[in-house]
């Protein structure tokens, strides 16, 4: 059965229901990562808030999804990085190349592969990609919409940089639906280089930048012009959704931080260059805090998955974390959030194991079926994730597994197989027998041990023997030899 979805436009600031535009298909684009270094865990929130609404338009809505998240591999910070004198190289890149271009990919090649492994840690599988395309693959159709953009008197070539011209576009339509601006401080004119900056500054931005020394670039004249350079970041998403996806697609998703200058100046020239507007939904997931504050390395409450897995963290506890907050609110990280994380997934993964244990007597089919409804109606309405694990709670708290007919278990555990298709955190499977762990030392007295009762030494066997009842073990003799079992409190 379908649900019915609703997802909070940021485009019309409201929640409206969502329809693909063609069948039962839903496009998706997610503004992926910038491969300079390892992903951070406000990085990763954008990332599952994206892997959870392609689960849930599957499971809750019957969709099917085309998913698309792209590689940003060439822009300011992985130029800056990949640089011969930057720090950022590690020991096991191997020996950098004398190559731009070719330093570039070989530098952000090695943290894409880290990336790819960091996800599928915190639970997003790769085969739901339909794509993950690498920007610097796309560079020929990038310099096309480059010179649509100018063709139609949108852009204009300065030094060989080729910008977009804000005010000429603002007399054409809407500059601004993502994010408000404040116009006043946009000076006609002036021009902003780089890829990323500070949301007071307002100006034309840089669809193309003239080639620096020492910098990848690529040929390309422009009007008779030699604008031999690279791609300006805002420029790449716009080429690769329409390349893979097709204009318009159904849902934009990432950071808010990315609605403006990023994702308002995809629209722009999407616009401005195609005719089109990207896509009908802009949905953007809110900031991850740490301890109440931004996080920042200058605090020292900085985090990638990396770090919180040296600290013992198991990532789908952060994964159950994420999904605990409603992605439209701010995340507050601390390790004792992630530690309570940890205690009610495992509430949940007990029960689940209870219900493959033991029996009672009692139909619970038509309270399954009304707690499938409950939860899937919540997550169907904007994901609402916390109410959906709420309703989980309760229902858990009112109704032992010991209660439930062999039927009814089943029915359950078919349930909790659908929602692990979204959250992904659980097992659904009978409880694995538990591997008892025995200290080497423990091992190598009982080993000793045996040794003196082969021996006859008997008084020091009887004291091998309590010296390791004082470990918490004790030494059970068989016919094979002997058994080491924990003793029982």
């Amino acid at each position: 059965m379908a649900y019915p979805i609703y997802l909070f436009n940021s485009l019309t600031r409201k929640i409206e229901k969502f329809t693909p535009l063609e069948d039962n298909l839903v496009r998706i684009y997610t503004c992926g990562p910038t491969v300079y270094n390892f992903a951070h865990i406000g990085n990763l929130r954008s990332f599952l808030f994206a892997d959870l609404l392609q689960r849930v338009l599957k499971v809750v809505g019957k969709y099917k999804v085309q998913w698309v998240m792209n590689i940003t591999n060439i822009d300011d910070k992985t130029i800056r990085d990949s640089s011969p004198g930057s720090t950022a190289w590690l020991p096991e890149m191997g020996r950098q190349v004398p190559d731009p271009l070719k330093r570039l990919i070989k530098f952000t090649e090695y943290y894409r592969k880290k990336f790819i492994e960091d996800i599928r840690k915190v639970g997003i599988n790769l085969r739901d990609f339909y794509r993950m395309p690498k920007a610097t693959d796309y560079i020929p159709q990038m310099q096309e919409l480059v010179r649509k953009i100018v063709e139609k008197g949108f852009g204009y070539i300065v030094n060989g940089s080729v910008y977009f011209d804000v005010s000429k576009w603002r007399q054409h339509d809407l500059y601004g639906k993502l994010y408000h601006i404040d116009f006043e401080k946009f000076k006609e004119g002036s021009r902003i280089d780089a890829d990323s900056y500070d949301k007071e500054e307002f100006s034309d931005f840089a669809l193309w930048k003239a080639r620096k020394e020492g910098e990848p670039y690529w040929e390309f004249v422009l009007n008779g012009i030699n604008c031999s350079g690279r791609p300006g970041w805002h420029l790449e998403c716009s080429v690769m959704e329409r390349e893979i996806l097709g204009l318009p697609f159904d849902i934009h998703t990432g950071g808010v931080d990315l609605k403006f200058p990023h994702h308002e100046d995809e629209i722009a020239q999407s616009k401005a260059g195609y005719g089109v507007e990207p896509t009908v939904f802009w949905c953007h997931n809110e900031f991850l805090l740490v301890d109440g504050q931004k996080m920042s390395k200058s605090l020292g409450n900085y985090y990638t998955l990396r770090d919180l897995i040296d600290r013992g963290v198991d990532p789908l506890d952060f994964r159950y974390l994420v999904f605990s907050a409603h992605y439209s609110t701010q995340l507050n990280f601390t390790f004792q959030a992630l530690a309570s994380a940890r205690k009610a997934r495992f509430r949940i993964q007990n029960y689940i194991y209870s219900l493959f244990e033991s029996y009672g007597v009692e139909d619970k089919s038509a309270k399954i079926k009304e707690l499938r409804d409950k939860i899937f109606s919540d997550l169907g309405y904007d994901l609402q994730t916390p109410k959906a694990l709420a309703t989980l709670f309760e229902f858990i708290n009112e109704n032992p597994p010991k209660e439930f007919s062999q039927n009814s278990s089943k029915e359950l555990l078919k349930l909790f197989g659908d929602l692990n298709k979204i959250f992904n955190v659980w097992t659904i499977e009978p409880k694995p027998e538990e591997k008892l762990f025995i200290p080497e030392d423990v091992k190598k007295l009982a080993e000793l041990r045996f040794e003196a009762r082969k021996n006859k030494n008997f008084s020091e066997a009887d004291r091998l023997r309590e010296e390791i009842k004082q470990k918490g073990f004790q030494v059970v003799d068989t016919k094979e030899g002997y058994q080491i079992l924990p003793i029982e409190e």
